[in-house]
């Protein structure tokens, strides 16, 4: 592995040096500065001890001990004034203790999007500098001066807190979290075509994003009507609108047997403008197949009314990474409402009598959402969000997370109670953001992480 490193450590640096030098020289009078050899040498790097933390955030901290006496071969040419001068730095030894954080951890390969690296105490740089074959080092004096001028240049860019921050992927679409809500008003529908032979269509409209694995949004049923008006909004959060498109179904509900599909059509959300409302009337069509002859079939029109409204601030904090960072609710949201955010993480030691196959339900003001469920896990780890549009703060109010075990081979206890929490929410809308572990009421030693968000515009 060393080898291969060796060369791409190798290649990168003179890929940053040759513009830094070729734009320095001119200033002394020199005519080209090269590497007429670069190699760090076969002796790798050693980590001899590492600590790491367990924080509630999404980040893993390590602090290694690097220890590296090195045998590189590191020749540098300097022409000047038609003369030619070579600079050879040998027997390289680095001890150091840097602090590396890979924050936040994100649910797609590399699975962090950045790295960040801090020196916790001032490094230990030691090496040999040869000057026209001759050790410059013993010089008296010289090498205790470069030992602190080494120090200190890099203390007064790495020491912590101060951070070298490496991006590697983009945080906000790799952890797809909230960016907006768009708001959908279904008005009606016009000349649908019956699905039942004997009897009139009873429709109604699913809506959905596409990407999402949320439940779709449903009207009401419009009882024997070809041409029913609803009049019904519908609030759907936003991932990815660059990718993202509202998937809009008609149905024929069935008292018995499989709901009848009456027609469909899309709208990418990326031909929406930001914040501007929108009437749009569609065809309905059997499917997006545009290959599909079915498709030319008149199966009536519906009519909605679209309004894309992204977080105001995601603009000020595209180029910054933060995790921790809570976002706005869009405008439009009703005075003083907002979006409430629950995002379940993981749970420990959750035991069942007869299984152990743990998901958590959330109620709250009236909704149920539910997890996954893992099995055969007394440790579960989810990393599910929830979202919760509200008119109005919810400092009065509690949400109430169950952890809940069910299992199909257990005749006689098919559902068990693992332990359950009530969360009073005034401190999320006075803090807008809390992480924080609780103890599972009936429940031994059971534990819960959950992070709570409240974004208003």
């Amino acid at each position: 592995m060393w080898p291969y490193l060796d060369t791409a450590i190798c290649k990168t640096a003179k890929n940053i040096a040759k513009p830094i030098i070729a734009e320095q020289i001119p200033k002394y009078k020199i005519d080209s500065v090269e590497f007429e050899t670069l190699t760090l040498g076969s002796l790798p790097p050693t980590f001899p001890g590492m600590k790491v933390y367990v924080t509630g955030e999404k980040e893993l901290i390590m602090e290694p001990v690097l220890k590296w006496a090195g045998n590189p071969n590191i020749i540098i040419a300097v022409k000047a004034f038609g003369l030619k001068a070579t600079v050879q730095v040998v027997d390289l030894q680095v001890f150091a203790t840097p602090r590396i954080t890979l924050k936040p951890l994100v649910p797609s390969f590399p699975c962090f999007a950045n790295i960040c690296v801090s020196l916790l105490q001032k490094p230990h740089v030691d090496f040999g500098l040869k000057l026209l074959g001759a050790d410059a080092m013993s010089i008296p004096g010289l090498y205790k001066f470069v030992q602190e001028l080494i120090k200190d240049q890099v203390a007064s860019m790495y020491l912590w807190p101060k951070t070298l921050v490496v991006p590697i992927v983009d945080a906000s679409k790799a952890m797809k979290r909230p960016v907006g809500i768009l708001t959908v008003k279904v008005l009606k529908a016009t000349k649908l075509k019956k699905k039942d032979l004997l009897g009139a269509s009873d429709p109604y409209v699913k809506l959905k994003l596409t990407e999402d694995a949320l439940p779709s949004k449903k009207t009401t049923v419009k009882n024997k009507n070809l041409n029913p008006e609803w009049n019904e909004e519908f609030n759907i959060t936003v991932k990815d609108p660059e990718s993202q498109a509202l998937e809009i179904t008609v149905y024929d509900w069935e008292q018995v047997g499989k709901h009848d599909k009456m027609g469909m059509n899309v709208i990418p959300l990326k031909d929406l403008t930001p914040d501007e409302q929108k009437v749009m009337t569609l065809d309905l069509l059997k499917n997006m197949d545009p290959n599909d002859v079915q498709n030319k079939k008149s199966r009536g029109q519906i009519v909605v009314e679209v309004v894309y409204k992204p977080f105001k601030d995601l603009e000020a904090q595209k180029d910054i990474v933060d995790p921790n960072a809570v976002g706005k609710a869009p405008e439009g949201t009703p005075a003083g409402g907002g979006l409430l955010v629950v995002i379940v993480h993981e749970a420990q030691d959750v035991e069942g009598k007869h299984h152990t196959n743990p998901y958590v339900r959330l109620l709250f003001k009236g909704e149920d959402k539910r997890t996954k469920q893992v099995k055969k896990n007394r440790d579960p780890r989810w990393g599910e969000d929830f979202q919760f549009t509200l008119d109005e703060p919810p400092t009065n109010e509690r949400l109430h997370v169950e952890v809940l075990s069910s299992s199909k081979m257990s005749l006689l206890h098919p559902k068990e109670n693992l332990g359950y929490v009530i969360i009073n929410l005034a401190d999320v809308v006075t803090n807008r953001r809390i992480n924080e572990k609780y103890n599972l009421i009936d429940s031994r030693n059971g534990q819960i992480q959950i992070e709570l968000q409240w974004k208003t515009s």
